[in-house]
């Protein structure tokens, strides 16, 4: 049922997209005019603060003072998977709901994963390099391995790792490793392990877990030291899961390559060592990036707004206050 009683307030913070078109159609109906996408930086951002119904959001943090500021603040829609940039207990405290986008790009992260792995197993980026300066038939200086040959891990196991499970299937992974405290039973083809066993059982190890205060840093220097040697780490959840510093010094002693799309802190400085490293392929918090995939996030985003419009819950509630004791 349409709401056009009065203009209702939707932000996005901090930079999103090309254009909030498909936001606005959807949302049009119940009294959104304009979809305003405004940095926190601006010296109009508290104004829009204190009138916002709703805030869409990518990577910016929502702060408690964010949400404190925003007296008619309804909900925060995170325009991905992972909320840890969003102050969940303030806003729960505010009863303002909380919701993602957790079933967009699952196709496009696993792809991004795979690249990962194949760039670093395959050594494109070195034999790129090294035909651009003349050098030809390296043979094995750079060893690399058949995928059917290796053992394969996901730690994490939801939407993006089985879709990525499917496609190591058809490069013949068998028998794929698998960390994940959810699961009840194992998944055909995996096998359920504790993640120290993962690290010294792998062949390739890629991460698909969010980031909270349990995972963050799960991949320490302990489970760095028990992986094997020229094992390969491929990153495309969050920066924070692993320690950065001990997968720096991990890389340096030649044990270990990485594919890392997430950094512990995004952009990268300029000094950070893994930018200088050999047997590291690196890219731009890129993997979610599809035309499709951001179809995907804006309308499914809109969409859950346009849900507490209607005076519903939002599909995807991360906050919940229902199921307190």
């Amino acid at each position: 049922m349409s709401d056009r009683s009065r203009e209702r307030h939707v932000i996005v913070v901090g930079h999103g997209y090309d254009d909030y078109t498909t936001e606005q159609a959807i949302l049009h109906p119940y009294g959104v005019e304009r979809v305003v996408a405004v940095d926190p930086d601006d010296a109009a951002f508290g104004d829009h603060l204190a009138e916002a119904e709703a805030i869409l959001v990518r990577e910016t943090p929502i702060t408690a003072a964010h949400i404190a500021a925003a007296a008619k603040l309804q909900v925060i829609v995170r325009y991905g998977i992972g909320v840890d940039s969003v102050d969940l207990e303030a806003a729960r405290e505010r009863r303002v709901y909380v919701a993602n986008v957790p079933d967009y790009g699952a196709e496009d992260v696993s792809d991004h994963a795979l690249a990962l792995y194949l760039a670093l197993q395959r050594r494109i980026v070195t034999r790129d390099r090294a035909v651009r300066e003349g050098v030809w038939n390296v043979g094995q200086a750079e060893p690399m391995h058949r995928a059917s040959t290796l053992r394969f891990a996901l730690v994490g196991y939801g939407r993006i790792a089985r879709t990525l499970h499917r496609k190591l299937a058809a490069l013949g992974a068998r028998d794929v490793l698998v960390c994940d405290p959810v699961l009840e039973r194992a998944p055909e083809g995996t096998e359920v392990v504790d993640l120290l066993t993962l690290a010294e059982r792998a062949d390739v190890i890629s991460l698909h877990a969010p980031l909270t205060q349990a995972t963050r840093h799960m991949i320490d220097a302990e489970v760095l030291d028990r992986m094997k040697p020229c094992a390969i780490l491929i990153n495309t959840a969050r920066g924070g899961l692993v320690n950065e510093r001990a997968l720096i010094d991990a890389l340096r002693s030649g044990r270990l390559r990485a594919g890392l799309d997430v950094f512990e802190i995004e952009p990268p400085a300029a000094d950070n060592p893994l930018l200088a490293l050999e047997g590291v392929v690196l890219s731009d918090h890129t993997a979610w990036y599809s035309e499709t995939s951001i179809d995907e996030l804006q309308s499914g985003a809109a969409k859950e707004v346009a849900r507490v419009f209607r005076g519903e819950e939002p599909h995807s509630w991360v906050n919940r206050w229902d199921r307190e004791p």
